[in-house]
């Protein structure tokens, strides 16, 4: 990621002054997957617990909710408040935010109303690292074992009003991860109109974990009881891409992990991953309606603009905002 960044800083054709992107990559190397962060797209994994699919974190997200990436960015110049605090609505020296409120905390630069990020990393940016937003990632490495059932990795649009767990849940209950893909954006983005007046982007895959002993052709089933009757299918529904199918009673039991035993050998061919892309034949289907009570326009990056012109609202309009920019990194 720091050479991708530094790339970017270096491209002729790119302007990353005041503009740049989160990032999350899951590696799959053997029996472990290494998941690197920036910002806060989030990777999870669901993994199998005491009856029911749970959601296990692999990556953290960087914001300046966190005290210790706060207290990182502002040991690099940084403020951090929140628009409200900016605009002198609330006290600047209040640190009681919730994340529900949809005015998050923002890194800002002492001089002037840039960059405002509501993230700590990131590529790109090059205004936002004078003040310590950086694109060294947070490494995460977890090993496959029977229990995981299935990966996430999703934009922060996903996670914006949706959390790690219901996530998970959603990815349960669905047979093909193609549906599970486009039900979750579905979902995203009916709850941002609900809050707000436009939606982030929202950008998700799905990948499920099988063990090879589970293999079979297309089409085939599995079925699995557990000591109280309720079943499983594991079914390839394409070759190569197992999926699970929730019981009538919407509860994975626990055959989907013991009767995915791996063999003793330790091999990495032991444990497999498919992930397929979402059906873009499958509608997303969305009733909502925008209230006439939404917030304003606000996004990750308060302010977007290049160069020495940004704008801020006031009195409902966009009023150009005059500052200079310091290339000087922290």
């Amino acid at each position: 990621m720091l050479a991708a960044n530094a790339e970017m800083h270096a491209a002729s054709g790119v302007d990353d002054s005041m503009s740049g992107t989160t990032a999350v990559a899951a590696l799959v190397a053997g029996a472990a997957i290494h998941v690197a962060n920036v910002g806060d797209s989030r990777a999870v994994a669901g993994v199998w617990r005491e009856g029911r699919v749970v959601a296990e974190d692999l990556s953290w997200d960087q914001t300046p909710f966190r005290a210790d990436e706060r207290a990182r960015v502002k040991a690099c110049g940084a403020r951090v408040m929140s628009v409200e605090q900016v605009e002198g609505m609330r006290d600047p020296e209040s640190e009681g935010w919730v994340p529900d409120e949809g005015d998050p905390p923002r890194v800002w630069a002492r001089d002037g109303l840039y960059p405002g990020t509501a993230f700590t990393r990131s590529l790109g940016d090059v205004a936002a690292e004078s003040v310590g937003v950086i694109a060294e990632p947070e490494v995460k490495s977890v090993e496959i074992t029977p229990p995981h059932l299935f990966l996430v990795v999703a934009s922060d649009g996903v996670f914006e009003f949706l959390s790690s767990q219901e996530v998970v849940d959603m990815v349960a209950m669905y047979e093909d991860p193609r549906d599970a893909c486009s039900a979750i954006a579905a979902e995203s983005y009916k709850l941002w109109l609900q809050h707000e007046n436009r939606t982030d982007d929202i950008t998700i895959i799905i990948v499920h974990i099988r063990d090879s002993e589970n293999s079979g052709p297309a089409g085939s089933d599995k079925v699995d009881y557990n000591s109280g009757g309720a079943s499983i299918a594991l079914r390839t529904v394409q070759a190569e891409i197992p999926v699970f199918v929730p019981s009538e009673a919407n509860y994975l039991t626990r055959c989907a992990a013991t009767g995915m035993q791996s063999s003793s050998s330790g091999s990495p061919t032991e444990r497999s991953l498919s992930c397929v892309v979402p059906s873009p034949t499958h509608p997303l289907l969305v009733h909502s309606k925008i209230s006439d009570a939404s917030k304003p326009l606000q996004s990750e990056r308060a302010v977007s603009h290049p160069a020495e012109t940004w704008h801020q609202m006031e009195g409902g309009t966009e009023q150009p905002v005059q500052r200079s920019i310091s290339p000087a990194s922290c």
